[in-house]
């Protein structure tokens, strides 16, 4: 063994997946070196005791209190010192010796950071990384009614398609999924940590937006790893308006659409998320969505709530599950 990567995983109650994911882990990189860090947000249960039984040559952190994907994820890059690092989701399958090929490549290329193909459980492939769209205008598109018009002038104006689905040997992105992102540790040392004002979803793509600066960013198309989407969180997709996890993830949204963007683009945002409830509210007598209306209706007036706070750009945490 020749190098050494520190992987960094967020544990959350999820002992199971990642019992699964550190023996594929082991298992599919026998010629890397590797220093393992697991982050734990309070998961109060026996997650400790059956990770260390199993694997007792990897780190534990226990941070104390539910800190979210970010402000944990940090706390591992900093223990792992000068290494470079492996974000990855405890709902993961390592496939044919993807780290170890990854890292490989990473390391002979001018690149920043680096993804892979992630695969569904059936072997389909999943999205792996993500073009920007100005403004975050992306954001607009499951909001009912607007967001089908959006889509529909998307593609007759043939608009570039957000994100890859099936990646190229070589494809660079904009910014990689958080389920396996392998970043130089130059490059965090110029671009910084992840923004801990994030506790759950958009924080990976503020950072790559910081990156990206830095150098390339790129989705290896020929290297596998299977995702079990949405398992860590209990949430399949990211395109909810009506639920609180569905809050968290549109709060995330706009606070990264400030950001990366500005408090112009952020407000845009939410003045189109407040006409697409309004219109939906209005509908809902002929589509007979009564609840789910509401409920969106209420979601965004809670974003109102935040919105001083966000135009500010005072540090603040933003976490509401």
């Amino acid at each position: 063994m020749t190098s050494a990567l520190a992987v960094i995983l967020v544990n959350y109650r999820s002992s199971g997946l990642l019992l699964d994911a550190l023996g594929s882990l082991y298992a599919q990189s026998s010629g890397l070196a590797l220093e393992v860090w697991i982050v734990d947000n309070a998961s109060g249960d026996d997650s400790r005791e059956k990770i260390l039984d199993a694997f007792p040559s990897v780190h534990w952190i226990d941070m104390g209190y539910n800190a979210g994907f970010a402000r944990a994820n940090n706390v591992g890059i900093r223990a792992a010192g000068s290494l470079d690092v492996l974000l990855l989701n405890p709902d993961t399958i390592i496939l044919d010796q993807a780290v170890e090929k990854a890292y490989a490549r990473l390391n002979t290329g001018p690149y920043a950071a680096c993804g892979v193909q992630l695969l569904n459980a059936d072997g389909s492939p999943q999205i792996s990384g993500n073009y920007f769209m100005r403004g975050g205008l992306n954001h607009l598109l499951p909001i009912p009614y607007l967001g089908d018009f959006l889509r529909w002038l998307g593609y007759r104006t043939r608009t570039r398609v957000p994100n890859v689905l099936q990646a190229d040997p070589v494809t660079q992105v904009d910014w990689i999924s958080g389920a396996f992102l392998m970043v130089k540790r130059s490059a965090i040392e110029q671009a910084g940590l992840m923004d801990e004002d994030f506790f759950l979803y958009g924080e990976e793509v503020e950072w790559c937006s910081r990156l990206i600066r830095v150098g390339p960013l790129v989705i290896f198309g020929g290297e596998h790893i299977i995702h079990l989407q949405g398992e860590t969180v209990q949430q399949k997709g990211y395109k909810g308006l009506f639920t609180r996890k569905d809050f968290q993830l549109m709060l995330s949204n706009h606070l990264r659409v400030r950001k990366q963007f500005g408090p112009g683009w952020f407000l845009f945002l939410l003045a189109n998320y407040s006409f697409g409830a309004v219109l939906y509210l209005l509908a809902s007598p002929f589509h007979r969505h009564w609840r789910s209306a509401g409920q969106f209706f209420r979601n965004v007036g809670r974003l109102w709530l935040y919105a001083p706070r966000i135009l500010r750009g005072a540090p603040y945490f933003y976490k509401v599950m």
